[in-house]
């Protein structure tokens, strides 16, 4: 059986900044973008790049951003029409666009069908306009409901929105109750997440003057089992520890990097994970969209033996079925593994280890334990 790896493809440009947003984007209107160039370079990469999964089952193809539903469908279908006919992809492919609501109505929907595209994922973030308002959207509440509304219309084969909780003020109830509005939409998946604070951010350095409004991490806490125990209830599968979706309808390429497949990356600032003649290798595109297109060189990473083992055991800790650890098990982690069995933090299989969905708020502590 073919080794199976992905294709991620980096749309660097939004409409404004999110102040919680740590990705490499940039604001910018969309007609100033230069739509097709950005194209050319991309395929232009994908040719360079192609030789590196050469033999690979590839499964999945996602537009991530920054905000691809900005992207010319045209210009977005010529990128995917090149990857599928570089890397013989099969009818199966799975085909993923991030989209936010300020870009996407129905036409756009059915558009970026027309052109392959067979799963979207839409920043909704919240139903309530002054939690839009504190995470610094462009959209209000009507708008978020309106796109995945469209998408479903447009005939989106599947549909993913993604949901923010731990708020400040926002009680469990409150989230619970978002959640379950949206999963009553027609969503085949829901990712939600936690509010992180990150270095770099402009909540950031907000939060570093204690100037920022923050959830108490017990509502946060509740929330999070709410959430999970509502969605159950609805038929979504609590898969991954920020995922949820239908018998089946799981992201296929989310499930890829969890389970440590390769990944082509493509696009500016973007990372690829490859394992060439020489061994594994991480990669990075030139953050900048000009260098980028002008043919900047990426950045390099060699992954030993010993951190491709802790990437394994952190990712796949992350998902329900957990992570075969044959051939990791040192006595250190033997013990380790004990000590997390006697607190009910980890189940342990044969060589099969999983945490329990009961234990998933301790799930980095946990994994960083056994590194």
């Amino acid at each position: 059986m073919r080794q199976s790896a992905g294709v991620y493809v980096h749309f660097p440009w939004c409409l404004a900044k999110c102040p919680y947003c740590d990705f490499v984007s940039y604001a910018e209107q969309r007609e100033k973008i230069d739509h097709r160039g950005y194209a050319d370079a991309v395929l232009r990469e994908l040719e360079a790049r192609a030789p590196s999964v050469e033999g690979r089952h590839i499964e999945s193809v996602f537009f991530g951003g920054g905000t691809p539903s900005l992207w010319e469908p045209a210009q977005l279908g010529r990128v995917l029409a090149g990857v599928k006919e570089r890397l013989g992809c099969g009818d199966e492919l799975e085909v993923t666009v991030e989209c936010n609501p300020t870009s996407l109505d129905e036409e756009r929907a059915r558009a970026l069908v027309d052109v392959g595209v067979n799963r979207v994922s839409i920043g909704v973030q919240s139903l309530e306009d002054a939690r839009l308002k504190y995470l610094g959207r462009l959209h209000d509440a009507s708008g978020g409901r309106r796109a995945v509304g469209d998408a479903v219309r447009a005939g989106v084969p599947r549909v993913s929105a993604d949901l923010i909780f731990g708020l400040p003020e926002q009680s469990p109830e409150d989230a619970t109750r978002e959640a379950t509005e949206l999963a009553d939409m027609g969503l085949q998946h829901m990712s939600c997440y936690q509010l992180t604070i990150e270095p770099g951010t402009r909540f950031g350095e907000l939060a570093k003057r204690g100037r920022l409004p923050l959830a108490d991490d017990g509502a946060v806490a509740e929330a999070f089992l709410a959430i999970a125990a509502a969605l159950g209830a609805r038929g979504l599968r609590h898969y991954e520890i920020s995922n949820y979706a239908r018998p089946g309808q799981e992201a296929r390429h989310n499930l890829g990097y969890w389970r440590g497949d390769e990944y082509l990356g493509l696009g500016c600032a973007a990372y690829g994970f490859v394992v060439e003649e020489q061994g594994a290798v991480r990669y990075r595109n030139d953050p900048s969209p000009e260098r980028y297109t002008a043919g900047a060189k990426d950045t390099r990473e060699p992954i030993d033996a010993a951190a491709r083992a802790r990437e394994r055991i952190m990712l796949g800790l992350r998902v329900t079925e957990g992570v075969d650890l044959a051939g990791l098990i040192t006595p250190d982690r033997q013990r380790t593994l004990g000590w997390l069995e006697e607190r009910g933090r980890i189940v342990v299989e044969g060589t099969r280890a999983r945490i329990p969905p009961g234990a998933w708020l301790w799930a980095d502590d946990t994994a960083a334990r056994l590194f």
